[in-house]
């Protein structure tokens, strides 16, 4: 290694002398020196090195004419701060340099940057990514490249795309693997994702320490692996990994730009042991000018390190590096190099060093020229107006073979896509997968990993189980020959189910809870307290969701109703109102009934009134009009008139219809409506002093004393049996029960009890998990599937009855029977009515025109001559006498 860096060194200054001898025909007052800090032993040191020197020879080949030339000094950090430093303050003291590129590490910049400030001399690096370089504490500090915060997004939107809740980050313990942890962990709480652990690695980790943290993270249940550290700690991160078995099926991981970055760049051996990793890079548009720079820049590469293996290959550092030393040499054009060496001394007391110092002149306006330089690079847009780069387009790669593959983008404005440009975003999630192209994933899986799983290799689920004391919701078994626990109930069924509709169903094994010496009404607490011990990843049971439970564990959502309620007996009660014969029928339909009643019996007289009936042409009175309508409604009278028939049997039918309706509903509430629950109200049964039992070993008993019942009013029992006999012999004045109990006490003595309530709110049954566990999510998702369709009902049908509480919703006697009921019946009776009248009077006005048009005929014939016409005369004075004489008689009558 030291011979190396002699060699390299010995390169250096070759090359410092061959750039010397270059400016000394222009005469050294024309150059514009500039200092170069890279750890030249890196990769990324030696591809910025050839970068930045074929920048200086192309820019000044495009651009002849300038008259200020840019005059490298490359020096060698070797990885260290110190080295950084001293190379820093080196340049100022012997080259008098005008701006610094660099330093390569974010830890080196903090440093050189502070001399900066005090020196005025920009400092410009493409290769500090740490967010915690600020212009605000650094103002001649300029970043012409991305810090690390600008991806964490994109990696947030990977993490949501593919629906994993949690997520371990791996980083180097330095100021680059530590600077991007905040902001990744925001970007991840914004979308619900945990960060469950932080491993992280020294950056002297030997092989058997990385192997050694490697093991732990394999022991946990999370699969999603974010990593963030140097070149060097990643390729030995993965090679390691690759040995323990942690780059196959079931792993996810993800490296940030750091890395996939200069991918290419790496060994072969190491991108095979990265095969199915996920990375995040910054996207370079391909250019034929990138292409041609690209075999330029291979040749001199080569040229420059002929006894290095060709793995660099030309990575976005070095294309910053490239636009950085143009974005530089067009500043110094604009400043110039007239009076560049009138610097001021710089004033430090006691010190010895430092004293030759000297401030730029030049700095504050070689600084305002290099922020405000914007060009089209080869490495895209660059625009150093907020002191570093913006955020542009990521691409995702997909590592696999020797090489990786393209499988989208992520732009802030669209997000996620296959296509660049692509408008829109799909929203991701488990149901809807992300526009992206398949991924190979480790142990060449095309299946999308679940993101945990359990930790050791072949090892089951615990899933703990409690027997309860209604064994319709869980019982269990265990056998003492094989020790194995079996268990059943509605509680086992609704778990199964779930499991089966997991996206990754999981194998388990049922470990029993014994509660045979744990009577106390804290045994169920013991139980989901198991979980919080590790004892149990899982607790299986009628375990009602409560606060100070999930203080130590997590629920997933209910599988059952909720709420608590009270069993009270029936009692009869007689019904003593004088005006209940009303009730049947609301008031509205009562007022229909009587109107639509007088509509159809006028509307029947005027349609007998029409045709001649004579039994309605007496004198017109409402005496006479109200006989005639009962009198024909009661068929005394027959009905002449077809029309009126029709009309009478409509609403006969009508009739029928609402005396049945009102018979049925009166003996309803007559009947019915004498059953009704002892008490309706526990704050009756606690001012009164009744005793109350409830479910031994259940949450209930606190409960009531804080409803303010007294203890020795308290009764546990542990069986639906015990408490029918409770109920029965008058022990107790009412049960207080969650809801599923009091459906299963109900299915089995439904006769004489009812349920009242629910009387206070509860969350309901739930399945018991550790804190944050990735399980929940899912375990939820199919519990909610199973509880909304048929399955539920299924299952309730098959351990607790078809015959559930019949006696849930008692009758309330307001069965009254209303006017909208019935609209039916009285538009058709309506309609008739209405339209036999219309037909009628239609009839009645034809055939009084007929008459007309006969009499008209009559008078045409008598205007003949002679003595016929004379006696047709004397006729017709008779005929007419004789009609007046009767009309007069029938207007008397009238």
């Amino acid at each position: 290694m030291e011979k190396a860096r002699a060699a390299i060194l010995f390169l250096l200054l070759l090359v410092d002398f061959a750039v010397a001898a270059q400016n000394a025909t222009a005469g050294e007052a024309d150059g514009f020196h500039v200092g170069v800090i890279l750890d030249l032993g890196s990769p990324v040191g030696k591809v910025a090195r050839t970068s930045v020197l074929l920048a200086v020879q192309d820019f000044y080949a495009v651009h002849r004419n300038y008259s200020t030339k840019l005059v490298l000094h490359i020096t060698d950090s070797m990885g260290s701060d110190v080295q950084a430093a001293s190379a820093a303050i080196e340049l100022l003291e012997k080259y008098k340099v005008q701006a610094i590129i660099g330093p390569q590490k974010s830890s080196e910049a903090v440093f050189i940057s502070s001399v900066g400030n005090l020196t005025q001399v920009p400092i410009v690096s493409f290769t500090a990514t740490s967010p915690s370089l600020t212009s605000d504490s650094m103002p001649y500090f300029v970043r012409s490249t991305l810090d690390d915060s600008a991806q964490v997004n994109s990696i947030a939107s990977l993490v949501q795309a593919y629906g994993w809740r949690e997520v371990v980050a791996v980083y180097d313990d330095t100021d680059y693997g530590r600077g991007i942890l905040p902001y990744l962990i925001d970007a991840l709480q914004e979308i619900d994702v945990r960060v469950g652990y932080r491993s992280v690695i020294p950056s002297t980790a030997t092989n058997e320490a990385m192997v050694q943290e490697l093991n732990g993270l394999m022991a946990m249940q999370t699969r999603v692996f974010i990593v963030h550290m140097s070149s060097t700690m990643t390729s030995l991160l993965f090679t390691k990994a690759k040995e323990v078995g942690m780059m196959n099926k079931g792993f996810v991981w993800m490296t940030t730009s750091g890395v996939a970055n200069i991918i290419d760049s790496l060994n072969p051996s190491v991108i095979e042991a990265m095969n199915g990793v996920l990375g995040v890079r910054y996207h370079v548009p391909r250019s034929q000018e990138l292409d041609n720079l690209s075999i330029r820049w291979n040749r001199m590469y080569q040229h420059d390190n002929p006894e290095e293996s060709p793995f660099n290959k030309l990575s976005i550092f070095g294309l910053w590096g490239y636009d950085t030393v143009w974005a530089l040499a067009q500043a110094a054009e604009k400043v110039g190099i007239s009076g560049a060496r009138n610097k001021q001394p710089w004033s430090i007391k006691n010190s010895t060093c430092l004293e030759s110092m000297v401030i730029s002149t030049k700095g504050p306006e070689l600084l305002k020229a290099i922020v405000q330089n914007k060009f089209r690079g080869l490495s895209g847009d660059f625009d150093l107006t907020g002191r570093q780069l913006k955020v542009s387009v990521f691409q995702i790669i997909n590592v696999v073979g020797r090489g990786c593959r393209e499988i989208g983008f992520w732009t802030m404005n669209s997000g996620l896509s296959r296509q660049l440009k692509q408008e829109y975003f799909k929203k991701t999630g488990p149901d809807s997968m992300p526009d992206l192209n398949p991924i190979i994933w480790p142990g060449e899986s095309t299946e999308i990993p679940m993101g945990w799983e359990i930790p050791t290799v072949g090892k089951k689920l615990r899933v703990g189980v409690c027997s309860s004391e209604n064994p319709e919701f869980i019982n269990t078994y265990k056998n003492p020959a094989t020790n194995v626990t079996t268990a059943s109930g509605l509680v086992i069924d609704i778990f199964e189910e779930a499991v089966k509709r997991l996206h990754h169903p999981f194998s388990y094994e049922y470990l029993n809870f014994d509660t045979a010496d744990t009577k106390t009404s804290g045994s169920y607490n013991d139980f989901v307290y198991q979980v919080y011990r590790g004892e149990y990843d899982i607790a299986v049971a009628d375990i009602t969701i409560r606060y100070n439970r999930s203080l130590h564990v997590d629920f997933t959502v209910p599988y059952t109703e909720s709420g608590v309620g009270m069993i009270v007996p029936f009692k009869e009660k007689v019904n003593t109102d004088m005006w209940l014969f009303l009730k049947p029928l609301s008031i509205e339909m009562w007022f229909g009934s009587i109107i639509f009643f007088i509509y159809t019996g006028v509307a029947v007289w005027l349609l007998e009134y029409l045709n001649g009936n004579e039994h309605v042409h007496g004198p017109l009175s409402l005496k006479q009009l109200a006989i005639t309508i009962f009198s024909i409604c009661e068929q005394k009278e027959e009905l002449e008139h077809f029309l009126a028939r029709t009309v009478l049997r409509v609403w006969m039918v009508v009739l029928l219809v609402l005396a049945s309706s009102y018979t049925a509903s009166f003996a309803a509430m007559l009947t019915v409506q004498q059953l009704s629950p002892t008490v309706t109200d526990v704050h009756e049964l606690q001012k009164n002093g009744e005793y109350v039992g409830f479910h031994q070993g259940s949450y209930i008993d606190g409960l009531l004393v804080e409803i303010g019942f007294d203890t020795s009013k308290i009764r546990g029992y542990a069986t639906p049996d015990d408490f029918y006999s409770a109920l029965s012999n008058g022990s107790i004045a009412a049960v207080v029960l969650e809801v599923p109990y009091i459906k299963l006490f109900l299915t089995k003595y439904n006769k004489g009890y009812t349920m009242v309530g629910p009387i206070y709110k509860s969350a309901g049954f739930a399945f018991a998990l550790p804190k944050n566990s990735p399980l929940r999510p899912e375990m939820s998702t199919a519990i909610l599937n199973i509880t909304g369709g048929d399955t539920i009902n299924q299952f309730e049908k098959k351990w607790i009855g078809q015959n559930s509480h019949e006696n849930d919703d008692m009758p309330d006697g307001s069965g009254t029977i209303n006017f909208e009921s019935c609209g039916g019946l009285f538009l058709i009776s309506g309609i008739v009515t209405t339209g036999s009248l219309l037909v009628a009077m239609l009839m009645s006005r034809y055939n009084k025109h007929q008459q007309n048009a006969g009499n008209k005929r009559d008078d045409q014939n008598e205007s003949g001559p002679g003595q016929e016409k004379e006696k047709m005369e004397e006729q017709g004075d008779q005929n007419s006498n004789g009609e007046g004489t009767q009309l007069m008689e029938g207007q008397t009558t009238l």
